[in-house]
Parts: C-alpha cells; sequence; structure tokens
C-alpha cells in the first residue's frame, strides 16, 4: 500500500486532503459557523498542511494508514453513541410501561 501510494502521489494527496477534512469536520470543528473567508481560509490551510503530510507519506511515513486508524475509532464511537441511545430509549420505555 505505501509503496502505490508512492508510485501515485496525486491519488495520495488527495485521500489524505478527504482524511484530514473529514477528521477536522468530526472532531475539532466549533458548533458555530465560520464565516466564508475564514472557511477558504480554513480549508487552503489543511491543503497546505496535506501537501506536508505528503511529503512525509513519501519519506515512508504511515500517515494515510494513521489518518484511516483515527477515521475508524471516530466511527467506532460513533457506532458506541448510537447503541447507548438506543439502550436508553429502551430503558425509557420500559420505565414506562411499569
Amino acid at each position: 500500500m505505501q509503496v502505490w501510494f508512492a508510485e501515485h502521489p496525486i491519488i495520495a494527496y488527495i485521500v489524505i486532503f478527504i482524511l484530514l477534512t473529514f477528521v477536522y469536520n468530526q472532531v475539532f470543528r466549533v458548533n458555530q459557523k465560520l464565516s466564508i473567508g475564514k472557511e477558504i481560509m480554513l480549508y487552503i490551510m489543511m491543503a497546505i498542511g496535506s501537501g506536508m503530510l505528503l511529503i512525509f507519506q513519501h519519506d515512508k511515513l504511515p500517515i494515510i494508514q494513521c489518518l484511516l486508524v483515527a477515521v475508524g475509532l471516530m466511527l467506532m464511537v460513533r457506532i458506541r453513541y448510537i447503541v447507548e441511545a438506543r439502550q436508553k430509549r429502551k430503558a425509557a420505555a420500559a420505565a414506562k410501561r411499569q
């Protein structure tokens, strides 16, 4: 996988940018909306950061794999929240019946 991404740097850059954007939006984004100028500046900075991470990826560091692990962990937390909410609803429905 590492060799394939080294042979296809444009695809690696796009994957890094998409994963980085997903991690930012799920973890670090504040609830309030930013102005359009700040939003554009933020994504430009993430694009520059993705370029830096691409250099590290090219130097044989597992950047894409680490971002995939981060996304996987976020998905596991999301699933856990869904399961806990479902259990709370079932408990509340059982309490109402009694």
